[in-house]
């Protein structure tokens, strides 16, 4: 039994990107800052969380370690356990940008090569000529927002407004995206994702990554809340990944959470829908059940980055991390003999950081199984090293721009 199940802790960076500058982002480390915070008493929250961040079972599959290696220290507070089970490193990106399609199609063994595009910060974001297009096509009266922004920000702001006139929200950030809030009421769910599909089309020109619909529900700004209903409409991936590799050799691909939308749904068998990391958890825990010989089980971990990184909210965040820790243990009781396991991270998103958006950092590298010798593999030059290793384990052949590490 050769199995894999790779797991994306979304926006878990350990600091130490050597082009950190370039983005704007020397010094983040969103694993030592949220250490930090919580060893000197600001991790903590009432009925939430208290004290040092504690993950003992990634700790000891070499976490601890894995930071020292990406950015020469020990994250504060933290016990450094005297064994390592695992295989740990780190890896850095070489994709341009911090962005999720980025890091996802890297990890699976292709990095992004090429610049995307972004719209800009100041004055309206979006080209005239593409509004007037969209809501043409589209049937509405205009637009809102048209700016950089918060999604919990702008549709507390405009969300009524958004009611009133039924004029679809649009924002972007840092990242090359055009995202579209909604009431899924008096919008509409459908209507929403309609809408995205014909921004998806126009934005082609443009090298827009992604698409993503942000649906809401609620009566007021101080009742609307965003839904599970989330759509990611991405471009393809450059050229095939390891996704498609698998599928081309009768292999299953067990997409779980968003990462069928991040391929769009190229080299996917299945897709499997969850709402938060517990739900995502208990998903990834049934796909294990079902997961025949070769198969790959894919899960995107999301409330890191969506409900605590890009909010800022450093308690939040070490609260979640400490969740998914514990529950480690029900995926080691599932493995079978020659099963891999991988955790790992597509970016950086430090809630310390100034801004809300994705931080430039190296990301953990653990990987463990039934018989793995423990051992560190350092700092690899690219993330598709994941990709590549795991390509090795379910026995296909290896892709160019990655070197396996088993």
């Amino acid at each position: 039994m050769a199995r894999a199940f790779l797991f994306v802790l979304d926006s878990f960076g350990v600091g130490g990107a050597p082009d950190a500058s370039a983005y704007g982002d020397e010094g983040a480390d969103t694993l030592g800052h949220i250490a930090e915070f919580c060893s000197a008493g600001a991790g903590d929250r009432a009925g939430l969380r208290e004290g040092p961040l504690c993950l003992p079972n990634m700790s000891e599959l070499g976490l601890m370690h894995i930071a020292r290696s990406a950015s020469g220290r020990f994250p504060a507070g933290m016990q450094v356990p005297e064994k390592v089970y695992g295989i740990y490193g780190a890896a850095t990106e070489i994709s341009r940008g911090k962005d999720t399609p980025s890091g996802h199609w890297e990890i699976a063994g292709t990095p992004v090569s090429f610049d995307w595009g972004y719209f800009p910060i100041e004055g309206d974001a979006f080209p005239q000529e593409f509004i007037d297009a969209l809501c043409r096509e589209a049937g509405v009266s205009g637009i809102l927002g048209n700016c950089h922004a918060s999604g919990t920000e702008i549709i507390a702001r405009l969300g009524e407004e958004h009611v009133r006139t039924g004029k679809p929200i649009c924002y972007t950030s840092s990242d090359s995206v055009f995202q579209v809030a909604a009431h899924e009421v008096h919008f509409g769910l459908d209507r929403l994702l309609a809408f995205c599909r014909l921004a998806r089309g126009l934005l082609d020109p443009y090298n827009i990554g992604r698409v993503i619909a942000r649906p809401f529900i609620g009566q007021s700004a101080a009742s609307f809340q965003r839904t599970g209903n989330r759509r990611d409409f991405s471009v393809l991936p450059p050229e095939p990944t390891l996704l498609d590799r698998l599928i081309e050799h009768g292999r299953h691909v067990h997409a779980v959470g968003k990462i069928g939308d991040i391929f769009a749904h190229q080299g996917i068998s299945r897709v499997i829908k969850a709402n938060g990391n517990e739900a995502l958890m208990d998903a990834s825990l049934s796909a294990i059940d079902e997961a025949e010989d070769g198969d790959l089980v894919f899960t995107n971990f999301v409330d890191f980055d969506m409900i605590y990184g890009h909010r800022r909210d450093v308690p939040g965040y070490a609260a979640a991390l400490e969740a998914f820790d514990a529950r480690l243990p029900e995926v080691h009781k599932k493995l079978k003999p020659g099963d891999l396991v991988v955790l790992t991270a597509d970016h950086g998103c430090d809630p310390t950081w100034r801004g809300t958006d994705h931080t430039r950092e190296r990301v953990p590298v653990i990987a463990y199984g039934p018989g793995i010798r423990s051992r560190s593999i350092g700092v690899r030059r690219s993330y598709a090293d994941i990709g590549e290793s795991i390509a090795r384990h379910l026995g296909i052949p290896t892709g160019p721009h990655g070197r396996s590490f088993l």
